[in-house]
Formats: C-alpha cells, structure tokens, sequence
C-alpha cells in the first residue's frame, strides 16, 4: 500500500513539475542561442576576435558602458526578446560590427507600446503624455528619452509587483540619482555641475529617513489620478515643502506612494490611511476613528474631573 502511495505521488510529480515555473520559463530557447551571440562578448570585460590588418587574433577590452549583466537582463520585463528585436539585425551577421550601425536611430518605446491593446492596461500613452508636459521633456526636447529613466536592458517593474515598498522606494529613488549624482551621465544633457542632493534638501527635517522611506517623485511630480506613477516631473520650485502634504488625514502619499496597496479590508477596521499603517508610520497621516474617539472622550473625563475638583474645593475650602 505504502509503495502504491509512493509511486502515485512520484507520478503526479512528475505531471507538475514541466507546469510549475512554466510563467519563469517563458524565454524560448532560441532567444537564449541567439542572445547568447552578442553577450559573449557584451557580457565579459574583454572580447577578442581576429584582425585581418594585422593578421592575427586581438584581445580588446569591452566600452564598460556596452557590457550588459546577462542575470539582470534575463530578470528585466524585456528579458524574452532577443537583441536584435531593438538592435539592428546586422549586429548578429557581422563581427566586428560595421561603424555604420552606430549612427542608426535607436527604437523608442513608444514604438512599441504605442497603440498596442496588449498593454492598454499600463496606458503607455498617458504615460508619454505627461512626460513630454515634464521639465525633462521640456528641458530637453528629443535629447531626453525614456531610456534616460528606464534602462531597457535592466529596467523591471516594481510598484506593481513588489510587496516590499521599501524596495521600491529604494529602485525609483536610484533611477532618479542615477542622472542627479551622476556627472557623467548628466553631462549628456546639461553642461551644468550636479547638485549636492543633500545641501539641496538641508531645509528638510529628518533629512535621511525621508530619503529612506519616500520616492523622490512624491515631492516633485504632479501625482496623476489615474497612473499608478506620475511622470510628469515639476520644475524644482514647485516641489512640495509643506510637510501638512504629506502629514496629514488627506496625505497625497495615499494618491501616489501607496496607491498600489489594497485597503478595502484594513479600513473596515477603522483605519482611514490603512495603506501607509500597513508598511510604516507617517505623523498626522495614520489616524484611527476609535483611538481620536477615545482620545477625546479620555481629554473630557480629564477636563471634567479637574473642573469638579475646583468646584468642589470652591466650596468646601480647608480651614
């Protein structure tokens, strides 16, 4: 009986095994052969192949800026499609790659995304909308991309799928810092010294926790009602300073920061800003109706008591 048993389950795992993590093996063989090609040597430091001037083979190192980490990639949303999906087909017939393909217009992601009922649900066109209103956009014109902000080898979602807020707060944080302290990468578009992020927001009280636990977005994009994350980014001096903003019953971080977070269940409990409870502690923003009912109600029997006691030594003073 027992190896009846045994054998049963043995078979019915081997039936869900090939099921289970079928959504993770979602890359196609051929995509693996393929990209395979291009980060043997986009993937290393070095790469070699052989000089027909000289006659010999060459050991070069890799432009640190074109190495890719294939781990990354393969756990990006793009991590299906193969290199040269994007990148000239060309790239994969020749090597070394004719000069020529590095002046050829790289795709947009709004050549993609554009008008594509697969993706509706993320509204793409919105998105691109309220990114060409931002002081990016505008600052910028066609010099700023999406590809600034979102690496299309690397870039993974996160305020959707991540339960973990810190962690998202700390992926879109580093998107932004990624421009604002990085000179290098700055200098692409502006000839300007960066800013020190951290005189910038001396003003601020509790300067580092407020670094740690909101997005940089929160103070310096107009929140949207219907995107998940604003992309609209505010010149500086609009950026939000009353700290009432956010400390408050109506804090704008349950329009953006917390959207995401489902509080249907956690507000039956009384909680009017479950959201921001559930993942931390935000002053004047976490209110409970029971605890300011019974606070009130404790401040009166105080008020009432004091007051009694005065009447009552009114009346019967000490000898």
């Amino acid at each position: 009986m027992l190896k009846n048993s045994i054998f049963i389950l043995l078979f019915i795992l081997a039936f869900l095994l090939p099921l289970i993590g079928q959504e993770e093996s979602e890359i196609a063989p051929i995509t693996y052969e393929k990209n395979h090609e291009c980060l043997k040597c986009h993937g290393q430091k070095y790469f070699s192949y052989f000089n027909e001037y000289v006659g010999r083979d060459v050991k070069e190192r890799m432009n640190p800026m074109y190495i890719m980490d294939s781990a990354t990639f393969y756990m990006s949303n793009h991590r299906t499609f193969m290199c040269t999906d994007c990148h000239s087909y060309e790239y994969g017939t020749s090597f070394p790659h004719p000069n020529q393909l590095r002046f050829e217009p790289s795709f947009s992601c709004m050549d993609c995304h554009e008008g594509n009922d697969e993706y509706a649900e993320f509204q793409f066109e919105k998105i691109n909308e309220e990114f060409l209103a931002s002081v990016h956009s505008e600052k910028h014109s066609d010099e700023f991309t999406c590809w600034m902000c979102h690496n299309p080898h690397t870039y993974h979602i996160t305020a959707r799928t991540s339960e973990n807020l810190l962690e998202t707060i700390q992926y879109d944080n580093e998107i932004c810092l990624s421009c604002h302290s990085d000179q290098s990468k700055m200098g692409l578009l502006s000839d300007r010294h960066i800013y020190d992020m951290l005189n910038q927001h001396e003003w601020l009280p509790n300067q580092k926790l407020h670094f740690n636990k909101v997005r940089c977005i929160e103070c310096h994009a107009r929140i949207s009602d219907t995107l998940m994350v604003a992309h609209n980014i505010q010149p500086k001096e609009q950026a939000v300073k009353l700290c009432v903003e956010c400390h408050s019953q109506n804090s704008i971080l349950m329009a953006s920061l917390f959207k995401h977070i489902k509080q249907e269940t956690q507000e039956k409990q009384g909680f009017l800003n479950a959201a921001i409870l559930s993942q931390g502690y935000v002053i004047g923003a976490n209110r409970n109706t029971y605890l300011n009912i019974g606070s009130l109600v404790i401040f009166g029997l105080v008020i009432l008591g004091i007051a009694t006691h005065a009447i009552l030594r009114y009346i019967y003073p000490k000898n």
